[in-house]
């Protein structure tokens, strides 16, 4: 996936990044982007992506770069050239954060017992 930036462009490469926003530290904005993730559905699963187990990992630098390393229920999933770039265009109107991108991985395969608990009960998989 590509990076997306605020203003549409890609920094110059010997242009710094901007700093991040006063009090706006990296935890607060990783919490934000947890927040935003919630919002994002499988169009096909009544769950968000953070309970589905979706969700690998989150990076943000001092910056204001995130990265969300996530995954598909499926490499054949209908929705895997939608779904990243929503996450990118979602986590992008963070306050704080200067770009997104989304890294699909495929290792370790998705699997139900990733979902959290209530991704669970919701789906009566107990």
């Amino acid at each position: 996936m590509g990076i997306f930036h605020r203003n549409g462009r890609k920094p110059a490469a010997s242009r710094p990044d901007p700093p991040q926003s006063p009090g706006q530290p990296e935890s607060s904005i990783e919490e934000k982007v947890i927040e935003v993730l919630r919002t994002v559905y499988d169009p096909e699963i009544p769950v968000n992506i953070y309970e589905l187990g979706l969700v690998y990992g989150i990076e943000v630098s001092p910056a204001g770069d995130v990265i969300v390393r996530m995954t598909l229920t499926s490499p054949m999933c209908p929705v895997a050239g939608s779904l990243p770039p929503e996450v990118e265009y979602k986590v992008l109107s963070i306050p704080g954060v200067t770009s997104a991108r989304t890294e699909l991985v495929w290792d370790p395969p998705w699997s139900p017992s990733m979902m959290t608990e209530a991704a669970r009960l919701q789906l009566g998989l107990f």
